[in-house]
């Protein structure tokens, strides 16, 4: 494929991209921001946490999503007397058939792990082994996921008692963190009318426009997209920057306990290529590396005590470093 080919291609996908996210706005009001994160992890083929308080819309924009791509949805609860196996799946038994495998809800196209926090460590574990290997292990077999495989995994920020937070390892498995906020006055009474609690989710008409081929073929879209060394270094310097604060004279440099791993720069170069492809553009800018630069690094860099007694948050510490790491 020719630049001019590339070129074309990258047009249709963007048009393709905004008529998913005009359907998704039939049911789901505002959002714009999350939708976008959420659209580019999956173009990304990553996995999104998502952290905000309860009544702002996860569960439905995974599953307007989810139909909108014609692909398999699957919700698991997270609950503290959860199994792997209730995951996973298990062997079982019957005298007629013998041995065989019983597949768990995570064998689908579309995840909803709803208040991962909730889970004990091992089932946490069991989770984000399927997402980093996208396989399965049940009994002696090894079972591939379903492809195109996204999960998104949600916290509540509010509740303390009965959970059990992720460690920073796993956490760091997240090619996305975003954070949800309340809509404003216009879109809350827009959903007054809006909702799925007075209206049935059939009633909206979503239609299915894309299908697990389209979507894989998307995602090697982005592989293809351009991105020059001088932006590759701008990347690195970006992450570095998390490490080695005082190199590059971040003021709010000494905030930071632990800088961001190697995931950090990865993510970064497949999501600003995601974001370029949204753009309907062949190659990447620094603007878009500066787009992603939050959901790829707000649950990477990890902050002092002393930053939570003095409210710094991990965003401000992040819109330092972007203002002092020489932009290409």
């Amino acid at each position: 494929m020719n630049e001019k080919e590339l070129a074309e291609k990258i047009i249709k996908d963007q048009k393709i991209l905004n008529n998913i996210k005009k359907e998704i706005s039939k049911i789901v009001v505002g959002q714009e921001k999350v939708i976008n994160g959420f659209l580019r992890a999956l173009l990304s083929d990553g996995h999104v946490i998502v952290e905000g308080v309860p009544g702002l819309a996860k569960t439905l924009i995974v599953r307007v999503l989810s139909a909108v791509m014609g692909c398999g949805f699957s919700r698991i609860q997270f609950t503290p007397d959860l199994l792997p196996t209730d995951i996973i799946g298990i062997t079982a038994y019957e005298r007629e058939k013998g041995f065989y495998v019983l597949k768990g809800p995570i064998f689908s196209n579309f995840i909803l792990a709803d208040e991962i926090n909730r889970a004990p460590p091992k089932v946490q574990s069991a989770l984000l082994e399927c997402m980093q290997e996208k396989q399965a292990t049940i009994g002696k077999e090894t079972f591939t996921m379903p492809m195109p495989f996204f999960v998104l995994a949600t916290q509540n920020p509010l509740e303390q008692l009965g959970v059990y937070p992720l460690p920073e390892a796993q956490v760091d498995r997240f090619l996305f963190k975003i954070n949800i906020g309340y809509p404003n006055l216009k879109e809350e009474q827009i959903i007054l009318n809006q909702n799925i609690t007075t209206n049935k989710f059939e009633n909206f008409s979503l239609k299915s426009i894309m299908s697990t081929e389209k979507i894989l073929g998307l995602q090697d879209d982005v592989k293809k997209i351009y991105l020059d060394k001088k932006i590759e270094k701008y990347i690195v310097q970006i992450v570095d920057a998390t490490r080695n604060p005082n190199k590059y004279k971040v003021k709010l440099g000494d905030y930071i306990d632990w800088g961001a791993s190697p995931r950090a720069s990865i993510g970064l170069f497949i999501a600003s290529k995601a974001e370029a492809l949204m753009q309907g553009k062949t190659f990447v800018t620094p603007h878009y590396v500066k787009e992603v630069a939050y959901d790829v690094l707000r649950h990477r860099i990890i902050l002092s005590y002393e930053a939570q007694s003095e409210n710094i948050e991990v965003e401000d510490v992040i819109s330092d470093i972007l203002a002092r790491v020489p932009v290409p």
